[in-house]
């Protein structure tokens, strides 16, 4: 779980306009946030099956989104990625 001044400093860094909170831009840094500190704790915690489940969950949320902002702006896409370094 993302502290609350963490989740503002990831929604300020991208956001679209002053108070953007649903962009996809903003949903997918989140997600990327949240599946970073989830892999740790998977790291540590082998067995935790339900953690993994909702993993799973979260990432193919993001793919989901990912694919949407690839179809409607190519652009802002490789920007995300880039920014998120999610793509080699």
């Amino acid at each position: 779980m993302l502290a609350k001044q963490e989740k503002a400093k990831v929604i300020s860094d991208f956001e679209t306009h002053e108070g953007d909170t649903g962009s996809p831009e903003v949903q997918i840094a989140i997600l990327t946030r949240r599946i970073n500190d989830l892999t740790d704790h998977l790291r540590t915690h082998r067995k935790d099956h339900a953690s993994r489940r909702g993993l799973l969950k979260m990432v193919g949320t993001r793919a989901a989104l990912l694919k949407y902002i690839n179809k409607k702006e190519p652009r802002r896409y490789q920007e995300v990625i880039s920014r998120l370094g999610l793509r080699k």
